[in-house]
């Protein structure tokens, strides 16, 4: 529940034609026979992480995630490669388990946090840009609070990072580094130690996503390289900074070019619950007096600030509303010696999901979701657009050193992630529309190569179908490995979450649809009103109508592939969905008996209650206000009837009577997004009901199922569940 970039890129539909009986036998120098993913495959996967360029754009360093199925653990390997071709190879400084490597400006030096003495600390090693070579790693920090997120400085003096303090100790400054530090590692030890657990709240936002809060908060501290100083840049300041982020690690910052400033993000609202208003500072980093300055100026979420490489201007991903999490995001541009800012693509109707500047600071790029895809689009500062790739889903965009050329990270529904070296040029023609040029695409990396080659995963296929008021909707499907066309298929009905989020080429681990479709079975998704991609107006039609028009799309969509794909079996079909994907699958219990069974995981199911465990209180503020009423709050509706008060209107809670498809619940203790007590209520009215069901409940994971064994047993159980109904005669 929460704007995740499913959006992702439409591929080519392609079919694997049947072998015929009459076929002569394979030749030695055919192609071998490919065969379905297990999910034993999924997690023999390597997976590639946080990637860095070096100044010279000769080298990428990246992270490399292995996961040990039978130790139930995930391992990180920091690794180094010739962008131009060769082999990679192990960052010889680094031990397992290390992760943020970055480049130093000069290209001399780079930086990386490992965890082996006195926990997770940056370290700093010299390289030789000539052999790829390091050398001679030094511990740079000694926080007793731990350093992550590190950042160098275009000067390669200093280094911004965070760690999470007690904002009433003293500061940790070069000045009295000890009073601080001593401070902070004594209450953390006199926590640990006690026997009382219990905690006092005064506030709201007490837990969030998958941990209580407490009384720690993430602040920027900035070191010396050569050892000399580290100061707390937010010293007392009871807010994170950077504020929560479900896009990863990043410190939310970036120095200007001269290293004499610093950009940061905050949300300075008294009350996080209900606020997204995160906002634009800069803070002058050679006065220790100076006091951040606010530069962004809309009331909504303002995140990601970058510097161009002239230092002219400072752009950032933002956002008009607050409270709504889900706004579009624009491209603000600052300009530093005017103090103005603008929106630089006011006609873009889609997300700005990620940007990264041009080395030359004349243009933008950027990577956007747009009907599926994610294309990459450039601009230049006078907002004109041009769109230069889309083969996949790009993100961490790094532009090279020759104008025109990047490296992304990008994935397929039928690959996961590889770093690729894209050139592609462009103009930016007076009309905006004019298309990248001379395109070239080098994979870069090859982390799974010899394993997908034995797998078959067909690629996913598109479709367009028109909603009941006449609205355009997308729609995409996947066959089943060893398709025959002759064949009857069941179906596995996939519904995303969000829900302003979208389907689209992207790999997944958590959902994966290749694996669904691997045992037999046509995967349908549908991108209904709420998704992302399509621009922002089909994004806001879900909100407030939450079982309207979203699932009459769902269904009008599902109605269109039954239709024209003649090998679906649609006596044979099973919802599946998470997250809001969850509450969708609720809402179809109550509303329609099309499915022969149901999985649900982590999704809604008594909205009034639901308001009251969630720690985001500004979902469903939003979400759930209407013209008549903007409060958004349950009690702003009592005493209206029911259909007039969106929290009992669209609760599947509501219309239990009409339950009867059989479904399996899905739960994390650890999810306080969408409580576990969603999951337990649904699990308890569907048995006292009697209508066939079962609940697995995971004591140890959140929102997602993240640990490789519990991961293995939701697929196996999501997937038996689905075959009991589908493959062993329950066809009633």
């Amino acid at each position: 529940m929460r704007r995740f970039s499913f959006a992702l890129t439409l591929a080519i539909a392609f079919v694997v034609p049947a072998l015929s009986s009459a076929q002569p036998a394979q030749s030695a120098q055919s192609a071998p026979t490919k065969r379905p993913m297990t999910f034993e495959d999924m997690m023999r996967m390597k997976r590639l992480g946080d990637t860095a360029i070096s100044p010279d754009g000769k080298w990428l360093a990246y992270s490399v995630t292995t996961v040990d199925l039978d130790q139930n653990k995930k391992t990180n390997e920091l690794r180094l490669q010739a962008i131009a071709g060769g082999e990679p190879m192990k960052i010889a400084v680094t031990q397992d388990g290390d992760s943020g490597v970055q480049f130093s400006a000069d290209g001399h030096s780079v930086l990386f946090l490992s965890g082996r003495e006195n926990g997770q600390q940056i370290w700093i090693a010299e390289f030789d840009p000539s052999t790829g070579a390091t050398s001679n790693a030094k511990k740079l920090t000694a926080i007793a609070t731990e350093a992550d997120n590190a950042k160098w400085s275009p000067d390669g003096k200093s280094i911004v990072f965070t760690s999470t303090v007690y904002p009433d100790c003293p500061p940790i400054t070069a000045a009295d580094f000890d009073t601080g530090n001593k401070c902070n590692a004594g209450r953390d030890a006199v926590l640990a130690a006690s026997k009382v657990k219990a905690q006092i709240w005064t506030h709201l936002l007490y837990r969030h996503w998958d941990h209580y809060t407490g009384e720690k908060r993430e602040h920027l501290f900035l070191v010396s390289v050569d050892g000399s100083g580290m100061r707390d840049l937010n010293p007392g300041d009871t807010h994170d900074v950077p504020p929560f982020s479900l896009e990863g690690s990043s410190c939310g910052c970036d120095f200007a070019p001269d290293s004499r400033e610093l950009a940061f993000t905050e949300n300075p609202d008294p009350v996080p619950a209900i606020s997204t208003g995160a906002q634009i500072y800069t803070l002058d980093l050679t006065n220790p007096a100076a006091r951040p300055v606010k530069v962004s100026t809309s009331a909504g979420g303002n995140f990601n600030p970058a510097y161009s490489p002239d230092g002219k201007y400072l752009a950032w991903r933002s956002q008009a509303r607050n409270g709504y999490e889900s706004d579009k995001f624009r491209l603000a541009l600052y300009d530093r010696a005017a103090k103005t800012v603008k929106d630089l693509l006011p006609k873009f109707d889609n997300w700005v999901d990620e940007f990264a500047w041009g080395t030359d600071s004349s243009y933008i790029y950027f990577a956007a979701p747009e009907k599926g895809e994610e294309p990459v689009f450039a601009t230049d500062l006078r907002g004109t657009v041009e769109r230069l790739w889309a083969d996949g889903t790009a993100a961490g965009l790094h532009p090279l050193p020759t104008k025109g050329e990047w490296l992304a990270s990008v994935m397929t529904v039928a690959k996961p992630a590889e770093a690729v070296r894209i050139r592609a040029e462009f103009t930016f023609c007076a009309s905006g529309e004019c298309p990248g040029e001379g395109l070239g695409v080098n994979t870069v990396t090859h982390l799974n190569d010899a394993l997908l080659a034995q797998l078959d995963l067909p690629k996913m296929e598109s479709f367009w179908f028109t909603a009941k008021d006449g609205t355009k909707l997308q729609g995409f499907i996947i066959r089943p490995a060893g398709f025959d066309a002759a064949k009857k298929y069941p179906v596995k009905f996939l519904i995303h979450g969000g829900p302003q989020g979208a389907w689209g080429d992207d790999w997944s681990y958590r959902w994966n649809a290749e694996l669904f479709a691997a045992n037999g079975y046509v995967v349908v998704m549908i991108n209904p009103r709420g998704s992302t991609g399509y621009g922002q107006a089909i994004v806001e039609e879900v909100s407030g109508d939450w079982g309207g028009k979203p699932f009459t799309d769902l269904m009008t969509g599902l109605d269109y592939a039954e239709e024209h794909y003649s090998f679906i079996d649609k006596d044979r079909e099973c919802a599946l969905g998470a997250s809001y994907g969850g509450y969708m699958a609720n809402w179809i219990l109550g509303h329609t008996d099309r499915f022969k069974c149901i999985v649900t995981h982590d999704g809604m199911f008594n909205a009034e209650s639901a308001f009251g465990t969630t720690e985001e209180d500004w979902f469903n503020i939003w979400e759930f206000k209407t013209p008549n009423s903007p409060g958004g709050h349950p009690w702003d509706y009592y005493g209206k009837p029911d259909d007039e008060n969106p929290f009992r209107k669209w609760s599947p809670s509501l219309y239990a009577k009409n339950f009867k498809t059989p479904t399996l619940v899905v739960h994390g203790q650890l999810d306080y997004r969408l409580d576990v007590s969603e999951g337990l209520q649904l699990f308890d009215t569907l048995q006292l009901l009697g209508v066939p069901s079962k609940m697995l409940y995971f004591p140890d994971e959140g929102h997602w199922v993240l640990k490789p064994q519990n991961s293995q047993l939701w697929y196996k159980t999501v997937n038996d569940w689905v075959d009991e109904w589908l493959k062993q005669g329950h066809r009633d």
